[in-house]
């Protein structure tokens, strides 16, 4: 096979026996459930038995003949025609030679198939072919399934990796596929819905980028963590300048300041101990925030008094607790292990 993923790879996963669902195959492969149950009425690639006689339940063998299907279809192979040589088994129509694998068919630099996660190819899948409404149904039905924290973590993030690296290796030739995948994140967790407040005593999170600094999306998801647990947040975005944090701290009252830092050129360590040694309220009763910093930016020897948040789950845990009782953001499963 020379799609991104091997089919005995994505069939292996789909179990021996049972069989997985259209939802989860198409999250593999990169395709809308819609899309394959429109191959299976169309065109006959459908599962080789039904649960119940109604439900689909996709055997290895099935998965391997829609990895093939998407393979074809990639390539520019009409799906019909694509669909009789997924069927037959000929890798290619009888009277055109298997076509070449394309950039729209290689998807991103994932790495070793035995480390990656099938979600993560099939989201690279649909964003290489700048899919955008399968790229949105993947992400909702993984924040759905999974929860935030652990869609971010095993999912969205790995791909956005690839998606720099393969950005880095060819200039500016998939900025598209960033800039979509990107929004299509950015707007999946503003979807994630708020959690009532847990306290309403006490100041708020608040959470912005350093000066200079414009990667908002970690801090986006921690947004919406925050949220998804009932602690109160303030986002305020890329590169907020000093006078303006000045001010949101004083007229908010923060329990806690997050500053976010990418690289090391947008990371202030004065400006961190700035923030850190703000204060408000009056005269003998003054209080200042807890400072978080957030990101790779940050990296060096600890600075006292402040702390440093180690991804997504250790800044929701460590902000939490300056909350009260450290809740539990979510009770799902993660996605299988590879």
């Amino acid at each position: 096979m020379h799609g991104v993923e091997g089919a005995g790879d994505v069939a292996g996963r789909a179990g021996a026996t049972t069989g997985v669902s259209t939802g989860a195959v198409a999250r593999r492969l990169g395709v809308s459930p819609t899309t394959l149950r429109s191959w299976d009425r169309r065109y006959g690639i459908g599962p080789a038995a039904r649960e119940d006689g109604r439900h689909r339940r996709w055997t290895p063998a099935d998965v391997a003949m829609l990895d093939e299907m998407c393979r074809l279809t990639a390539a520019g192979v009409p799906p019909a025609e694509a669909a009789r040589a997924a069927r037959d088994g000929t890798g290619g129509a009888p009277d055109r030679p298997a076509p070449r694998p394309g950039p729209m068919d290689r998807g991103l630099p994932l790495g070793d198939v035995r480390d990656v996660r099938p979600e993560c190819r099939g989201l690279s899948r649909a964003a290489v072919r700048l899919d955008a409404p399968v790229v949105e149904e993947l992400l909702t039905s993984f924040v759905d399934e999974y929860g935030l924290v652990r869609a971010w973590e095993t999912v969205m993030m790995p791909t956005l990796r690839a998606v720099g690296r393969r950005w880095a290796a060819s200039g500016d030739k998939y900025v598209e596929v960033e800039h979509l995948l990107s929004w299509y994140i950015s707007s999946a967790l503003r979807r994630v819905p708020a959690a009532p407040p847990l306290r309403t005593d006490t100041g708020p999170v608040l959470l912005a980028c350093v000066p200079g600094e414009q990667h908002t999306l970690p801090i986006e998801a921690l947004t919406a963590a925050l949220a998804e647990v009932g602690l109160p947040t303030r986002m305020f975005g890329a590169s907020v300048p000093v006078t303006a944090l000045d001010e949101a701290t004083r007229r908010i009252g923060p329990r806690a300041v997050v500053l976010w830092s990418q690289s090391r050129s947008t990371a202030s360590r004065p400006l961190a101990q700035h923030i850190a040694a703000g204060s408000w309220g009056v005269k003998g009763a003054r209080s200042g925030p807890e400072v978080m910093l957030a990101g790779p930016g940050w990296a060096g020897p600890p600075m006292p008094g402040i702390s440093r948040s180690h991804g997504l789950r250790d800044a929701l845990t460590t902000l939490a607790r300056l909350y009260g009782p450290e809740p539990a953001p979510e009770a799902k499963d993660g996605p299988p292990c590879p």
